[in-house]
């Protein structure tokens, strides 16, 4: 180490001028940043029940609409004329609006008998029973009124920028007396996009200044507090410059990158400081104060930047595709960090007037007097470990894994409002979507037996209505039949044929997810149907993946850390010792998951590998200490605790009161996120500080003659 020391001491200027050159490229390319609201798109690639589903939009040109749900005042009905008139009015605003491409509404754009036009002007002229008439013939009134009359579905279909429409759909008036309610994908885009860019002006800032706030307590130095902090933060510039140098997006998955770079990637430059701080008490020479701190810290910094990337990449394991390229960025962005906190800091560092005076800080001292007395009693290591065990033993088995295709908007916003209220009317705020086989050359015959199938589609439990050409037979004449299976007839809801098959629409009503896979298992033994698709049954896969992504990186996770901490160590005691505290976080963690209710998602499920990855970290700085203070005798547990567990506590304080900035997030799961984290870096350092010692030999915990016993606390 005396030879890097020297080496970054001497050149200082060269790498500090190399990582500005790094950092200014990476904050030009945050000039290609570009935004992907779009909700679907990510969880379909790469996911063969996505791409069906995205095959099956594609194939019948079936964008994802918008749906506008109106609603009339008590009293009135859109089975009158009236209603009709005031609905096909809403219509033509909406169809005049920029970027709409049609308006599929119970009222079609042409008169079905005459093929003249049908506006709202025509309904008023027209008597009222051949309104009535009119709507009693139409094939779809069943399905965009409600059965009381007093709401109706307009589905709005985009042509371009769907998000661009649905803000204009917001700003549109409605007819005086109703009320306009909006759903679909396009809304949940339209909101996302919004919440991403709110997200990264605000959550940063806020993340750091509590770090800031927390490394300070400990420290007790605002200048080296800013300077642990100065390799996560240009880690997290380093990441952002490579996501958009490789021209991708920011998600909402990716958005959350920087923040884990920056509270996670910290945990270095913290450990360089605080050792640093204490070799400028007892020495001037700059390059002996960066050699002594690298003997100490360098070689744990290493395995830990390699411990927790390895945690991140474990997620390659979930066949989920945002979660593998969020495993796959961070980890690049803590190795950048770690890049940053072995090179960067101690040039930086080195160029620095620090004093040699001591800085009481308001925290640290204390605590770790107060984990000495602790650790010095094995019983409370037992005592620990038995009460974590049971805790798990008794939650982990409550662990589920949510469907719920909502759960980033939190229980009030108005994007979960409106799909709850089109869903109580309509039963789902997006209908399932399908395809019969369907031969042309046959003719029209084969819908009976299409109709056949709908019924029986129909009589299974969340299912309300089916909608196919095969409801045609029997209500419009065989002429009009035959131009419908053409595609020459425009439906409100949109292309229903294509030269191989009918797409059908399924509406479904209140439904489990038992119910979901009883339709599934129902298809898929029908020969006349050739897929079932729709966003429940993408997110019941994704729910899947999901507990197949938890046992996998987590799997995965532990053999990584194992396999590094066995090669670094070379001793299997060490590294089964380092492997107890952080296989009680992760059974802790879990069981907290199933406890609090937050259940397993797309974004809670990665995070127990995460944890392994980040709290494996403590048990390394631990036991380098211990192996440090071996040389001096009995009581090396004790000292490696004044050594490393002032840091430890830190970070651990650091990870969890930094990420509680997300509770600012408009995202439901980034609270989430902040309450695990909480749970899993408080009982990752309590038991690496507590556990560990109690493994070792007992010489460890008895302290040395003449030194102060465990209560004597540490210097700053």
């Amino acid at each position: 180490m005396e030879r890097i020391a020297r080496i970054l001491v001497r050149h200082s200027r060269r790498v500090l001028a190399a990582t500005g050159l790094v950092s200014l490229v990476a904050a030009l390319m945050f000039l290609r940043m570009d935004f992907n609201a779009d909700i679907s798109r990510f969880i379909t690639e790469g996911n063969p029940v996505g791409e069906s589903w995205v095959a099956l939009q594609e194939k019948y040109d079936a964008a994802d609409p918008i749906n506008v749900l109106v609603s009339l005042p008590p009293g009135e009905s859109f089975r009158t004329k009236t209603g009709l008139v005031t609905l096909a009015g809403l219509r033509e605003q909406i169809a005049a609006l920029e970027g709409v491409r049609q308006v599929g509404s119970v009222v079609p754009d042409r008169n079905p008998l005459t093929g003249a036009p049908l506006t709202a002007a025509v309904l008023a002229q027209a008597s009222d029973p051949i309104v009535e008439a009119m709507l009693a013939a139409s094939p779809v009134a069943d399905l965009l009124i409600a059965a009381d009359g007093r709401h109706s579905l307009l589905m709005v279909v985009p042509d371009g920028d769907a998000v661009e429409v649905t803000r204009r759909l917001e700003q549109l008036a409605p007819p005086p007396g109703a009320e306009l309610v909006l759903s679909g994908n396009p809304v949940i885009f339209a909101s996302v996009l919004s919440n991403l860019s709110w997200f990264l002006l605000v959550i940063p800032p806020a993340v750091i200044i509590l770090l800031l706030a927390t490394f300070y307590t400990n420290i007790g130095d605002r200048r080296l507090t800013a300077l642990s902090i100065v390799p996560a933060a240009l880690g997290a510039l380093w990441t952002f410059g490579f996501i958009f140098g490789l021209g991708r997006e920011v998600d909402i998955v990716t958005v959350i990158v920087p923040i884990f770079v920056i509270v996670m990637g910290s945990a270095d430059g913290l450990h360089f400081v605080a050792h640093y701080q204490e070799a400028v008490e007892h020495t001037a020479d700059r390059v002996e104060r960066v050699a002594s701190t690298l003997r100490q810290v360098g070689l744990p910094m290493i395995l830990t930047t390699i411990s927790t990337s390895a945690g991140f990449l474990s997620l390659l394991a979930a066949d989920v595709r945002p979660i593998r390229q969020m495993g796959v960025f961070t980890a690049v962005g803590i190795g950048f960090a770690g890049i940053i906190s072995f090179f960067t800091l101690p040039a930086l560092m080195s160029r620095l007037d620090v004093q040699p005076r001591h800085h009481q800080a308001l925290l640290g001292p204390r605590v770790t007097s107060l984990i000495k007395q602790l650790a010095r009693r094995r019983w409370v290591a037992a005592a620990l470990a038995a009460g974590l065990l049971a805790f798990t033993a008794i939650f982990i088995v409550r662990l589920e894994v949510t469907t719920d295709q909502l759960f980033f908007f939190k229980d009030g916003d108005p994007v979960r409002l409106a799909f709850d209220r089109t869903a109580e009317v309509f039963g789902g705020a997006s209908p399932m979507m399908g395809e019969f086989v369907y031969d042309p050359a046959a003719g029209p015959d084969q819908l009976a037996a299409l109709a056949a199938v709908e019924d029986r589609m129909e009589s299974l439990p969340g299912v309300r209505t089916v909608f196919s050409l095969a409801d045609l037979a029997g209500v419009l004449p065989p002429d009009q039949i035959e131009a419908a299976l053409r595609g020459e007839v425009a439906l409100p809801l949109g292309a229903m044929a294509s030269g191989d098959g009918l797409r059908f629409l399924m509406f479904t009503e209140s439904f489990t997810t038992a119910d979901l896979r009883g339709w599934v298992a129902f298809t898929a033994d029908q020969p006349e149907v050739r897929v079932l698709t729709g966003l429940p049954v993408l997110w019941d896969e994704i729910a899947r993946l999901v507990l197949r992504a938890q046992i996998g990186s987590l799997a995965a996770a532990f053999v990584l850390v194992a396999a590094m901490l066995l090669i670094s160590y070379r001793r299997l005691r060490e590294t089964l010792v380092s492997l107890v505290p952080i296989a009680l976080t992760v059974g802790t963690l879990l069981a907290f998951i199933a406890a609090s209710d937050i259940q397993l998602h797309l974004v809670t499920a990665i995070a127990s590998s995460i944890v392994i990855g980040v709290g494996i970290d403590y048990a390394i700085h631990l036991v380098a200490a211990v192996d440090h203070a071996r040389a001096e005798g009995e009581g090396f547990s004790l000292r490696a605790i004044d050594k490393a567990g002032r840091p430890i506590i830190a970070n651990a304080l650091g990870i969890a009161v930094g990420l509680t900035g997300l509770w600012l997030s408009p995202f439901r799961f980034h609270p989430q996120i902040s309450m695990i984290m909480w749970v899993s870096m408080l009982t990752a350092a309590l038991t690496t500080l507590l556990i560990i010692p109690a493994l070792l030999p007992a010489t460890g915990l008895r302290a040395a003659s003449g030194r102060p016993s465990s209560g004597a606390p540490s210097p700053a």
